[in-house]
């Protein structure tokens, strides 16, 4: 996903000094939402929106850990959210200020990282699978058919260290998110016998390289992977038997703000099903919008079955301590 900062050109020439509407910072993913819903709210409101985008949760983090980063609401992955939680960062949400929040599917009304929906609203979620060339190797089962010698060459995994360890550790045995030093070793023991067969560690760039057939298989993101299936009709994707990562980013108001009841507002908005599924169709990704899902059209690739999602693994925060040793394991890695 590209994730330039941008301001919406229209909207930022209103904060000039002569629009004496109420305003209401929202910073968010790139390509994450419909501009015109953007523009819709602020007619129903009477309100301006100053909207920015960035392109990563460590960005986000940065200028919401100041108390004073002038933005009211943000959009962090599920794993960031207990960690701002206990930082004092969020506000607690106002469930009377949110009546739509029936129309979230019953898997995020109540999701494992925010039982009680306190803390974010989810809002947008992706997993990370296997796409394959249907028309030159067999289907894929397992992240263990990756380090097939058949793929040599032609073979790309992502450049995250998350996801590579834990995949690893997963065709192991061991838990995706695991910190005990052993297994992580093992894990690096996986990763440098499969580089061997590696084109590259790639993210989106891959996509292309699917689609022409110079890449035989792929670890990706379920939405970049959606892309890339919708574009050749010779590649699917599986969701490995060992199990996958999910990510969900979620819609946070922070504790700075001083338009909480605004803020609630534009949250309320987000949740409409006409509004969920115009995001969803601009993001490519899955919406967790129950009510918005049925105005979309059928994905395998973007929603899997339940069976496959039983397998899935939300990945929870880790502390400072275990963060560095996987980012030390992943640079001997990149550099073996």
């Amino acid at each position: 996903m590209n994730r330039r900062i941008f301001l919406f050109g229209a909207l930022a020439a209103a904060s000039c000094g002569k629009d004496h509407r109420p305003r209401l910072n929202v910073w968010n993913w790139s390509t994450y939402i419909d501009p015109e819903m953007v523009k819709a709210f602020e007619r129903q409101r009477s309100v301006r929106i100053r909207y920015g985008t960035y392109e990563s949760n460590e960005e986000m983090l940065a200028k919401a850990v100041t108390g004073n980063s002038g933005w009211d609401i943000v959009f962090p992955t599920h794993s960031r959210l207990a960690p701002m939680w206990r930082n004092g960062l969020l506000a607690t949400l106002d469930h009377k200020r949110l009546p739509s929040l029936h129309n979230l599917e019953a898997r995020f009304q109540s999701p494992e990282w925010d039982p009680s929906l306190r803390q974010g609203v989810p809002y947008m979620w992706n997993a990370t699978g296997i796409v394959y060339n249907k028309a030159q190797v067999s289907a894929p089962a397992r992240w263990a058919d990756l380090w097939s010698p058949a793929l040599s060459g032609r073979l790309t995994m992502l450049d995250d260290p998350e996801d590579v360890l834990g995949i690893c550790l997963l065709k192991l045995g061991y838990p995706f998110s695991s910190i005990n030093e052993a297994q992580l070793g093992k894990a690096k023991v996986e990763a440098l016998a499969q580089k061997k067969l590696l084109r590259a560690y790639l993210n989106a760039d891959v996509r292309d390289q699917l689609v022409s057939g110079d890449v035989l298989a792929a670890q990706l993101w379920s939405t970049t992977a959606a892309q890339a299936v919708h574009g050749g009709a010779k590649l699917g994707f599986i969701y490995p038997q060992e199990g996958f990562p999910l990510y969900c980013d979620c819609a946070a108001i922070l504790r700075e703000s001083p338009r909480q009841e605004l803020a609630h507002e534009f949250l309320d908005y987000l949740l409409q099903p006409g509004v969920a599924a115009a995001n969803a169709k601009v993001a490519e990704t899955a919406t967790a919008n129950a009510a918005a899902r049925v105005l979309l059209p059928s994905d395998d690739v973007l929603y899997p079955p339940l069976q496959a999602m039983q397998r899935g693994i939300w990945p929870p925060a880790l502390d400072s301590a275990a963060q560095r040793l996987r980012d030390r394991i992943w640079t001997e890695i990149k550099s073996g």
